[in-house]
Parts: structure tokens; C-alpha cells; sequence
């Protein structure tokens, strides 16, 4: 009997160990950052978390992002990292960086595995940053004339700086990024392009409803020192020409789609609309654009612009205020991007479009807005427009005490530059619908 229970221990014991090889064969491996989480970071994050940009930290290397392992599993399953506003299912904006349920279960489990490093040769090429631009080396920058000196403190107007490109001729360009010199005091940038021959603005492709759009610009063609004290102010000198970039924390530069371009006229003068503001020391800006031009005359041209109410008046203490304003497309076109902008009561967006027929949908929701994080939501599939459709923008503003943001919930708020002052602004990126052209 002895025997027999020690050969059955034996062979008990070894059906344990093969069933036990067995399953350690079977146990998925912890994720490596080589392999597995440096794809992640480098498709969805580096943008930002990379050297010199907006982010606190870098995440190129192992040795940079290993310290943060327990924060990025935690901020990726919170699903605030990536950031994202809007309410809309991966895949609807084409620049939408959030991660896949089977990217943020990667992470948390080499983050709870120890963060291992991984084989050298699984590391992907580290994205390509030339000179810090996101576009690629530009065919050709333009820099403001001189720095601009932001003092250590106080309220500092938007400033209007003119830069010439001395374009010979016509150019298309399918990629535009502003870069700002000083990330630190340079909250935002809108630059404008005006063609000296232009002798009356473009027909616009879709005018204003409801409200009026916004305080009216001096009248003067350059923009004097009167002329500037004149001037409503966040409202641009009348010349600025059209609306060609933007960046603020959040904003990606414009890379066109193949076939895209916008046109820029020989002679043009550049505006940059500059949002400065101090943070506790002084410091100088000399912020620049790249543009890289198309290779060939584009299919479709793109446009830029914008549309406001700046009408409005926030009652104090109010929790759940509503503005809007609305346009109407006078030609077909498609929506290729939306921009909202709020100061820091915004609590909330929605566009909504009406087709000619009645039907309405909502095209984009910000449930969240954010303004520390302001996005050109670029749709994956463009929105086609036709000819007397209707876009409404609703904002909605906290200007409550339950507002940690809001720099005081006593006053009444209008539209103003300052970011305890408030905007109801929509940019939009568009094509216009022209069945057979080709641009020459």
C-alpha cells in the first residue's frame, strides 16, 4: 500500500508540474514599453510629450516615461489622457488621440507588471521632429520682426503683428503650423492672410443669423494707434485679411488631405492676433509659420474662418447659461473642422445642423469644454452642407462660486479678450462644393 500511495503521489506531483508548465506557457506576457506601450505613446501622446512642447514631461524614451508608469495607467483608464472634450465614438474626428480599450488595458498591465523595458530591437522609430515643427521642415518660415517683450505681470491687450512674405506669385500651401517662441506666455495665436489687390472681401460662402456677429472694426485700412484705441476690443483691425491658422494648448497644426489646398496670394501680408499672458516673470516672444507648399494645384480649395456672438451678458451666479449663434451656408459646401472657444466659465458646446428638408442632427458635442485643452475637431468623414442648410452654435457658461475657475461669479460678463472677460467663437475649416474644379 505504501508503494502504491508514493506512485500515485509521484504521478500526481508531475501531472501538477505539467499542468503548471503548461499554463505559465499559456499566461500572456507582461506588456514591455519596446514592444507594446512606446507604439501607444508614439501614435497618441508624443505630440505633446516631447521636448520643448506643451506637456510637462517626455515620453520618447524608456527612462522618461518609466517614472510616470503608475500616472499614465491612471489617467488612461480615467480616460483624461489623452484628452478629448467632445462626446463622439473613436474614429469620428481624424485627429482624435484617445486610446482603444485594448491600448488602455496594455498600459495598465505594464504598469502593474513593473514597467519592464522590453528588447531594444522591438523599439519603433521615434517620431520625426524637425526643428520642433510638427509638420515636417516647412518650405519656407516667417518670424515676427522682433520679440515682443511680455512683462512680468498684469493684463496685456491681444497684440496685432504684420509680417510680409513677399510672395511673387501665388502660393498653395498644404500645411500650416504656427509655432509660438515662448510656450510659457503665448496662449494663443491667429494668423491672418490679406491680399493687397483684394478691392472688397470674397463672397461669403455662408453668412451670420440671429445675434449680431460682433462689435464693429475701426474703419481704417491700417491700424493706427487711434485706430487700435477705436477698436472694440478682441475684434481685429479690419485689414487682417482672412483666417489661415490657429494654435492654443490643444490644437493641432493643419496638414491637408491629398488633393487640398490653401491659396495664398502673391503679396499677402501676414497678421499675427497674439494672446500674451504673464506668468510671474519677464520674458520675450518671437513666435513664427511654417507652411509647406502642395506640389501640385489642389482639387479642392480650403477655408478658413469663423463666426461669434458677441452680444451676451452672463448674469452673476449663473450656473447654466445658454448663448448662440448660427450661420447659413449660401453654397454647398463640407465641414472639414469645428474650433470652439470659451473662456473659463464654458462649461459646454454643441453644433447642430438643419438640413434644408427640416432634418437636424447634432454634429459636435463638448460636453466637458476645457479651456486649459482647445481642439480644431477635424471630422474623419467631412460634413456635407448643402445650400441653405443652418449651423447652430450653443455655449453654455458656469459663472456660479461652484465654478473653481471662474475669476469672479459677482460681476456680470460680456464679450471681452481677457480670460476673465468671455467669447462665444466658432472657427471652422471648409471646402466649398464645386462639381469639376480644378484649381490652375
Amino acid at each position: 500500500m505504501y508503494g502504491r500511495s508514493r506512485s500515485l503521489a509521484v504521478g500526481t506531483l508531475g501531472a501538477v508540474l505539467v499542468l503548471g508548465a503548461a499554463a505559465l506557457a499559456q499566461a500572456p506576457a507582461t506588456p514591455t514599453f519596446s514592444k507594446d506601450v512606446a507604439p501607444i505613446l508614439y501614435k497618441n501622446c508624443v505630440s505633446c510629450h516631447q521636448p520643448g512642447n506643451i506637456a510637462p514631461m517626455s515620453l520618447l524614451t524608456y527612462d522618461q516615461a518609466r517614472p510616470y508608469a503608475r500616472s499614465l495607467k491612471a489617467r488612461v483608464v480615467a480616460g483624461t489622457m489623452p484628452p478629448l472634450p467632445a462626446g463622439a465614438p473613436v474614429g469620428t474626428f481624424s485627429n482624435d488621440r484617445r486610446l482603444t480599450d485594448a491600448e488602455k488595458d496594455i498600459i495598465a498591465k505594464w504598469a502593474d507588471g513593473g514597467g519592464p523595458q522590453g528588447e531594444a530591437k522591438d523599439m519603433p522609430p521615434a517620431p520625426k521632429v524637425v526643428d520642433g515643427w510638427e509638420i515636417g521642415k516647412p518650405d519656407v518660415v516667417f518670424t515676427m520682426p522682433k520679440p515682443f517683450a511680455v512683462p512680468a505681470s498684469g493684463e496685456i491687450d491681444y497684440q496685432y503683428l504684420e509680417i510680409p512674405t513677399n510672395f511673387t506669385e501665388d502660393k498653395w500651401v498644404s500645411a500650416i503650423e504656427l509655432k509660438p517662441g515662448a510656450l510659457s506666455v503665448v496662449h494663443h495665436i491667429l494668423a491672418y492672410a490679406r491680399d493687397p489687390n483684394a478691392s472688397a472681401p470674397p463672397s461669403p460662402v455662408f453668412k451670420p443669423i440671429g445675434p449680431a456677429p460682433a462689435p464693429r472694426p475701426a474703419q481704417t485700412g491700417a491700424d493706427s494707434q487711434a485706430a487700435a484705441q477705436q477698436r472694440p476690443r478682441g475684434t481685429p483691425p479690419r485689414n487682417v485679411g482672412v483666417l489661415i491658422a490657429t494654435t492654443a494648448p490643444g490644437t493641432n497644426a493643419m496638414t491637408l488631405e491629398p488633393g487640398q489646398a490653401m491659396l495664398i496670394k502673391a503679396g499677402s501680408m501676414l497678421t499675427f492676433q497674439v494672446h500674451y499672458t504673464a506668468n510671474g516673470k519677464p520674458t520675450t516672444d518671437q513666435s513664427s509659420i511654417g507652411f509647406i507648399f502642395a506640389k501640385e494645384p489642389p482639387r479642392q480649395e480650403v477655408h478658413s474662418s469663423a463666426f461669434v456672438n458677441a452680444t451676451f451678458a452672463i448674469p452673476p451666479g449663473a450656473s447654466d447659461y445658454q448663448v448662440d449663434s448660427a450661420i447659413e451656408f449660401n453654397q454647398p459646401a463640407r465641414i472639414l473642422a469645428l474650433f470652439p472657444h470659451t473662456h473659463l466659465r464654458g462649461r459646454s458646446w454643441e453644433y447642430r445642423l438643419t438640413y434644408p428638408d427640416g432634418r437636424s442632427e447634432i454634429v459636435l458635442a463638448v460636453p466637458k469644454y476645457d479651456f486649459n485643452w482647445q481642439t480644431y475637431y477635424q471630422f474623419a468623414k467631412p460634413l456635407s452642407v448643402p445650400k441653405g442648410a443652418r449651423l447652430d452654435a450653443s455655449a453654455k457658461y458656469d459663472n456660479s462660486a461652484a465654478n473653481r475657475s471662474n475669476p469672479d461669479p459677482k460681476i456680470e460678463v460680456h464679450w471681452g479678450e481677457q480670460t476673465w472677460e468671455e467669447m462665444q467663437y466658432s472657427g471652422i475649416t471648409f471646402v466649398v462644393d464645386e462639381p469639376g474644379r480644378t484649381a490652375n
